[in-house]
């Protein structure tokens, strides 16, 4: 299982090109892969004959598993560390036994019991997996036990010979004096006992959107600012610019921009204006850019993510356009690749289209701010000689980090925006 990310830790086979027995060359797809953020097509490294799936369809594994063994001409004749070598016809002295083969002999008095050691055969080392226990488990209820942080030597299994499967720790409470993380699924569904209801199982992507934003929510100290903006002038423009765009050879619009395109635009000046608000917190440091690199939130089905706008503030509102849209589409396609959406220096969310007035976004870590943006409307504001006029306003909310942004930053760094938004014309030179 290749490294797709950073950030990535599995992935979830989703189809198969090749099957155990079929003959097989470097750059075959051998199998297709999702991740949280993206899907791709790995291919094989070496020729031979592919032997052995170990991962079936629908199957999660972790970055660097085995997933597949491929054997015979061509193939590497020096095992990897992951896989597994025929079985000597004599014990090779102690000193000469590879890594692997060392670890895979029981050894309970030099190792301290622990439920989720799994004793595994030389031969075979996926599917059900052995405890010290003496019982066994699937990968996915060793999985959610850990999660969960539940002792596998409590459950009594309920599947074939007494293994633990998924439901039995779905039906496990948690222990005592563990972090109190919700209710189980069982306890949720007794709630709702003899009501109608459609059980939706997490993807990989749900879960680490679960993940992300539990952790940000408990670990990054927030604070929010919140602004209305008059954008008259940057609708005008807008349209003036639309307007004048040049006609394609099939007559259409050679581009069209939309309020998001100025929005991304006013927040890279922002963030050029106020550069010590354009960071990220890196644990013991915090990382300072010279360039505004603008995360933007792309709704997908089943979650979110936020390809990259790279260098912003030297980008034309035109490019800008282009370029959101084509990132934006492949998202959905889930054909972005990981520099395109990892990394960045603040985001944007915005949900005006939907006709939401006004929000607080939850930070994306590493990032140290995000601006949440509502919706244009026509709202009546109290002019200088006490009358009342009715302008285009629309409400924008800037969640910080306090440990980067203070509240003075983030103050001069949102007011920094509203000027760029009601005199949009300051942005572009």
């Amino acid at each position: 299982m290749p490294q797709l990310g950073e950030t990535v830790t599995e992935g979830k086979i989703t189809k198969w090109f090749k099957a155990a027995g079929d003959a097989v060359k470097p750059g075959d797809n051998l199998f297709e892969i999702e991740t949280d953020k993206t899907s791709m097509e790995v291919p094989a490294t070496s020729a031979g004959t592919l032997v052995e799936v170990r991962f079936l369809v629908g199957e999660v594994a972790k970055v660097g598993a085995v997933v597949a063994v491929i054997s015979g001409v061509g193939a590497a004749t020096s095992p990897s560390p992951a896989t597994v070598p025929p079985k000597p016809a004599a014990p090779p002295p102690r000193a000469a036994a590879p890594v692997h083969v060392a670890q895979a002999e029981p050894t309970p008095r030099a190792i301290p019991m622990d439920p989720f050691r799994e004793v595994r055969s030389p031969e075979r080392n996926f599917g059900p997996a052995k405890l010290a226990s003496g019982a066994f488990t699937t990968p996915l209820a060793r999985r959610m036990a850990s999660e969960r942080g539940i002792d596998l030597l409590r459950i009594s299994g309920s599947g074939p010979h007494g293994r633990v499967v998924a439901g039995d720790i779905d039906k496990a409470a948690p222990p005592a004096g563990a972090m109190a993380t919700g209710a189980s699924a069982a306890q949720v569904k007794a709630l709702y006992a003899g009501i109608a209801y459609e059980e939706v199982p997490l993807d990989s992507m749900r879960r680490t959107i679960a993940k992300r934003l539990i952790e940000a929510k408990q670990t990054i100290p927030h604070f929010y600012l919140t602004a209305d903006i008059e954008i008259g002038r940057l609708i005008a423009m807008r349209e003036e610019a639309n307007a004048a765009a040049p006609q394609d050879k099939n007559g259409n619009p050679a581009f069209k921009l939309s309020l998001n395109d100025f929005i991304i635009k006013a927040w890279a000046a922002a963030l050029q204006r106020v550069p010590a608000a354009n960071a990220v917190w890196a644990e013991d440091r915090i990382l300072r850019f010279e360039n505004s690199d603008i995360g933007v939130a792309v709704a997908l089905e089943g979650g979110l993510i936020t390809p990259v706008i790279r260098n912003a503030e030297a980008k034309s509102l035109t490019a800008i356009s282009a370029e959101i849209r084509n990132l934006a589409e492949r998202a959905r396609e889930k054909k972005l690749k990981p520099n395109e959406y990892q990394g960045g220096s603040s985001a944007i969310s915005n949900l005006g289209m939907y006709g939401v007035r006004e929000f607080a976004a939850i930070i994306n870590p590493p990032h140290a701010t995000i601006l949440a943006v509502g919706a244009s409307r026509r709202a009546p504001v109290e002019v200088q000689d006490g009358s009342v006029k009715f302008v285009s306003q629309m409400t924008v909310t800037l969640s910080c980090d306090h440990r980067v942004v203070d509240g003075a930053l983030g103050a001069e760094l949102l007011a920094a925006f509203k000027n760029f938004v009601e005199k949009p014309v300051t942005a572009l030179v």
